[in-house]
């Protein structure tokens, strides 16, 4: 009997307790509209405090970089730290020049798709210096795999501002006629790829085409830019590991601007570890950079080329950095995150910030700033006239419908052929 009963006791020991209900964690940003903006968990390193490694660094010895964030740019606009870059002043001014021409054009031609003179717009407002900044620190030889956030790339490079409005509207003067949408821009002549909607594919291309380069025995390197958001695709990690496996002379740059079209940056993992450590898992070297700091964008941006010129393989860079307006013409961000968030943004506006610092050079000034704003704004004003002159969205003043059967194979294909005849043309 007692021997029964302790046994019963055991029985009743081992049985496993009742467990809760399991649930899911919902990630949610810190503020939603009408509640106070809340930076609080922004992992933010001081200006000048992050150390720099040599080129020939082991990827392993660089981990804690993936965690830290490379600022140059101090609050009163001196360049500190080890990160300093050797950049001349008619580089940065020039680049300066770049950002303000970017943010009046991504203006102006918003406006004009409000006035239904377009069917599409993206803006980069605030982020400006990433794609000035690293377009001043890669070759112009270079491919470049942009987004549709990346014009300032291609205005960096010189690629005419007309072709690009003539794109925007539509309209006779569009290059690729009418076969692309407004901000999906290609330029062979300014070695910039074809942009694709979905930004992951991007990634894995922009790899392949480094590893052909280098198959090739060319010393061309590649670079894509993505978003937080694309990082949760499987293209993120294809790029990753061909990336890593053949050491492909390619920069893989993350913009973690914190939101994506209307999710924010949690949901694709960046709360759990900054998007820079996914390297770690792939044996890739990483920088986290301050996206608005233009030097600090420059400086990691040249050292990434220079490893990958020296045959060290690929580097993966998160541009830390906030979408400032919203995600395209398309969307409405008071619906999804405080109005004044983007305001309060702790690192400040990408233009501002190195007005402050070539002032503090004793290179400018607030009026010869003024005068540069007001030239931009009246180059940009005027090309306008003329993009619209030759015809806006709807209004027919479109590229002929034949050239759709043109550019398609190197020979004409007797089927296009007849198709063309069929349609009139």
């Amino acid at each position: 009997m007692l021997h029964s009963t302790r046994l019963d006791r055991q029985a009743v020991a081992l049985r496993p307790a009742r467990n809760a209900p399991l649930t899911l964690r919902i990630p949610e940003p810190a503020a939603r509209p009408g509640e106070p903006v809340n930076f609080s968990k922004l992992r933010l390193s001081a200006p000048g405090a992050v150390r720099r490694p040599a080129l020939d660094a082991e990827p392993r010895a660089m981990h804690d970089l993936a965690y830290e964030l490379i600022r140059v740019l101090d609050e009163n606009g001196h360049a500190v730290g080890p990160w300093v870059p050797e950049i001349s002043s008619a580089t940065l001014i020039a680049g300066l020049r770049n950002m303000m021409l970017t943010r009046v054009f991504d203006e102006r031609m918003y406006r004009a798709q409000r006035q239904g003179k377009c069917s599409f717009y993206v803006r980069s407002t605030g982020e400006e210096a990433v794609a000035v900044a690293q377009a001043a620190a890669l070759e112009s030889t270079d491919m470049l795999f942009g987004s549709y956030r990346s014009q300032g790339l291609l205005i960096a490079r010189g690629y005419p501002l007309l072709k690009m409005m003539g794109q925007v509207y539509s309209n006779a003067l569009d290059p690729l006629l009418g076969r692309q949408m407004p901000v999906m821009y290609s330029s062979r002549e300014h070695n910039y790829f074809t942009i694709s909607g979905n930004l992951g594919t991007q990634f894995i291309q922009a790899v392949g085409w480094a590893m052909g380069s280098a198959l090739s025995g060319d010393t061309r390197i590649a670079a894509s830019w993505i978003g937080d958001g694309t990082t949760a695709e499987g293209d993120f990690h294809y790029a990753l590991t061909f990336a890593s496996v053949y050491r492909a002379p390619v920069i893989l740059n993350v913009v973690n601007n914190q939101w994506a079209i209307s999710s924010f940056q949690g949901i694709a993992g960046g709360d759990e570890a900054p998007f820079a450590a996914r390297a770690v898992g792939y044996g890739l070297p990483a920088l986290r950079v301050d996206g608005n700091d233009f030097l600090a964008v420059y400086a990691a941006t040249k050292w990434a080329a220079q490893r990958a010129r020296s045959n060290h393989g690929a580097t993966l860079i998160e541009l830390f950095t906030y979408r400032a307006e919203a995600h395209s013409t398309s969307d409405d961000p008071s619906r999804y995150r405080p109005a004044d968030e983007g305001a309060k943004w702790p690192l400040g506006d990408p233009i501002a910030r190195l007005k402050q610092h070539l002032i503090a050079r004793g290179e400018w000034s607030e009026q010869k700033h003024a005068s540069l704003q007001e030239e931009v704004t009246a180059e940009v004003r005027n090309l306008q006239k003329e993009a619209e002159a030759r015809g806006v969205h709807g209004n027919n003043h479109t590229a002929s419908p034949k050239t759709m059967f043109e550019g398609v194979f190197k020979e004409p294909d007797p089927r296009l052929l007849k198709q063309r005849q069929e349609a009139g043309f």
